[in-house]
């Protein structure tokens, strides 16, 4: 199941010590796990959820792909790459108005020929249905990649990511304790939890919660919940997971989605002048914050393995570029 997928990105991606960073911060040996350089279109972790469901798309003879997700949607831009591969016409709705100049992802997705649909202050795919219909009634075979690509099908490709990871750690004789990644829509901390169980990882995972707002109308712990159920009935994980083993840190989300401050602006600059490593201002950059909070107030254990779970999204940043005045 894991093998029936359409190839998209460049895998594995690389997983690398954090040389510099780690004698700042000498009670830990930090690593980071590259999926910003998955490949397709400047990279980022939806390549790996759409592997499966672009694939699933064809296995459906579609022809149309419909997404959404805000304007510097990097699961838009990747799907939009994505599309252009296969040889599907893609739909984006997009929250907002359209702006007179295009920039970041939003460009990116423009170049790749997406058709873009602005909706206003639905950036989740409330219209999705409305969309589908209209572009039925012209003979289209649509198929819907919900928001964030976080449904289980998207989810297999992070089952499939813990399985590189400890292919790697074995190859360089490591063992990882924890591992810090932006937790959004939910697809990949499903993914990631399924993986753990199914290959055996002995890692922590410490979820960076990055959006307030429920998923689909409900708690996002909840959201996760039923994913990974489903994922359990799928790659026939015997386990029984709970609520309470959903974990989501939301000590860092206060501004809301999309607002970049001080914290994000600071993880920003410092991975990238100790390692030469861009983050983005939404995702990655929050969550990286969070890693850091926990290594300089040692709310992990000391001399433990920390990966960082690199997701991607550089494009964003030349949408915020007025922020790092």
């Amino acid at each position: 199941m894991l093998r029936h997928k359409f190839d998209l990105g460049f895998f594995p991606t690389p997983l690398q010590p954090l040389k510099r960073l780690s004698k700042k911060y000498p009670d830990y040996n930090l690593f980071i796990k590259r999926d910003d350089n998955t490949g397709l279109a400047s990279g980022g972790n939806k390549t790996r959820k759409l592997e499966y469901l672009i694939q699933e798309a064809l296995d459906n003879d579609c022809d149309t792909v419909i997404t959404a997700g805000a304007q510097q949607s990097n699961h838009c831009r990747q799907t939009a790459a994505a599309c252009t591969v296969a040889g599907l016409e893609c739909h984006l709705l997009l929250g907002g108005s359209k702006p007179e100049v295009y920039d970041g992802n939003l460009l990116l997705s423009y170049l790749l020929g997406a058709n873009i649909h602005f909706a206003g202050e639905n950036r989740k795919g409330e219209e999705i249905e409305q969309l589908k219909s209209d572009l039925d009634s012209k003979g289209k075979k649509c198929f819907i990649i919900p928001y964030g690509g976080s449904n289980i099908t998207g989810a297999l490709g992070y089952v499939s990511a813990v399985k590189e990871l400890k292919d790697q750690l074995i190859e360089y004789d490591h063992n990882i304790d924890y591992i810090f990644f932006a937790s959004s829509s939910g697809g990949t901390q499903a993914g990631l939890t399924l993986g753990i169980d199914l290959f055996d990882l002995n890692a922590e995972l410490i979820p960076i919660n990055i959006d307030k707002a429920e998923t689909y109308g409900i708690p996002t712990e909840e959201y996760i919940l039923n994913l990974i159920n489903k994922g359990k009935e799928l790659l026939n994980i015997r386990k029984d997971f709970h609520i309470k083993d959903i974990r989501f840190i939301r000590d860092y989300d206060k501004a809301g989605y999309g607002v970049m401050t001080d914290n994000e602006r600071a993880a920003i600059f410092e991975l990238a002048r100790t390692e030469g490593i861009i983050l983005d201002p939404v995702y990655t950059a929050r969550a990286f914050y969070g890693m850091l909070d926990y290594l300089e107030n040692k709310k992990i254990e000391p001399e433990s393995n920390v990966l960082f779970w690199h997701t991607g999204g550089l494009p964003s940043n030349f949408h915020y570029a007025s922020k790092f005045r």
